[in-house]
């Protein structure tokens, strides 16, 4: 494993909606096709950060390979043998990085994480899980060396700390003791270097927010999983507004936006390209109808595959993959047990 690493992961306390597969799945699924051979991908299973805000445990265990499905579905090679697929918490070295990189993370800059605010306002009893999260990420992502985390701006604050973690700790032990991870965004910017840049998808009933798969109503979200004949009456009864006409303006028609970008997503072309096919009309009927047909494709297309992933591939990739980062973690955690003087 002397390749660089690039690492990712996706939650698996909720289905998955169509924004995470147009912003993780697929963005994975292009990370192999354009750099398996020259970079090393790690794709883990963040269970540990599962329950750092409630769920139903007892659904855990399915969603976990629910979720492994829907990564081959999307097209993930699980034969690849630079890609690597396993279970965080089947990795205890995980659990053990943390606290000791506990020592050395602040109470402040905890504190004024944003997703931590986000999730914890308004709330009497919050977990420290949920406070501590962004140090079990910093573990995830400094045990395997890793070089690149491609991220939303959801998670990019969480990435900064695990660099600033990684730098404090080679400054006051030794100048290698961690790689310095990359903060990148798209498989196109890896090798640019470049910070993320991405349009997410919206809710369909409130455009003003992202689509978000613990949406208590679910009125504006496309799981894939879902019904496509009812996915397509979501997207005809999608909020768009009053000013008659079609073009890319999030601050000011952000529905409409919202739609052509999911339009765009779907046919695999830049949105100003669907935009453009649009800007002589006033009424947002065609738009709609278009966006709800070729949402039901999709989703058939995408459910037939899910349907055919065998499950045996799955389990051997996951007994494989975990034996070989056992392995490398407990490298790293060794050398930093040294360093702070346990071993």
């Amino acid at each position: 494993m002397s390749k660089p690493v690039i690492l990712t992961g996706l939650r698996a306390n909720n289905d998955l909606h169509i924004g995470n597969y147009f912003g993780a799945l697929q963005t994975i699924v292009k990370l192999q096709e354009h750099f398996a051979g020259e970079y090393q991908i790690n794709l883990f299973i963040p269970d540990l950060h599962s329950f750092t805000t409630p769920i139903d445990h007892s659904k855990l265990q399915n969603q976990i390979f629910h979720n492994l499905r829907l990564f081959a579905a999307a097209g993930l090679d699980l034969d690849n043998p630079d890609t690597y697929i396993y279970r965080q918490s089947y990795i205890p070295a995980h659990s053990e990085l943390t606290v000791i990189l506990n020592n050395f993370a602040y109470m402040g800059e905890l504190s004024r994480m944003t997703q931590y605010k986000d999730k914890s306002s308004e709330k009497s009893n919050v977990s420290v899980g949920l406070f501590d999260y962004p140090v079990l990420m910093a573990a995830d992502i400094l045990l395997y060396g890793t070089t690149h985390v491609p991220v939303g701006e959801d998670q990019s604050q969480h990435v900064e700390l695990a660099r600033d973690i990684a730098e404090r700790l080679n400054n006051k032990f030794e100048d290698n003791l961690f790689v310095v991870p990359s903060l990148l965004g798209t498989y196109s910017q890896v090798k640019a270097n470049e910070k993320p840049i991405s349009i997410r998808i919206r809710d369909l009933v409130n455009p003003a927010k992202k689509m978000s798969k613990s949406d208590e109503s679910a009125k504006g979200v496309i799981f894939l999983g879902e019904d496509p004949e009812g996915a397509a009456n979501k997207i005809k009864a999608a909020t768009t507004d009053s000013q008659a006409k079609i073009q890319f303006d999030m601050r000011n028609q952000p529905g409409i936006s919202n739609l052509l970008n999911i339009l765009a997503k779907l046919e695999g072309v830049a949105v100003a390209e669907v935009a453009d096919r649009y800007k002589e009309e006033a009424s947002y009927g065609r738009l709609k109808e278009e966006v709800a047909d070729a949402m039901k494709i999709f989703l058939k297309d995408f459910q037939k595959a899910y349907d055919q992933v065998d499950m045996k591939s799955i389990n051997t990739k996951l007994a494989s993959s975990e034996a070989d980062m056992n392995k490398k973690a407990n490298e790293t955690l060794l050398k930093v047990q040294k360093a702070v003087g346990l071993r």
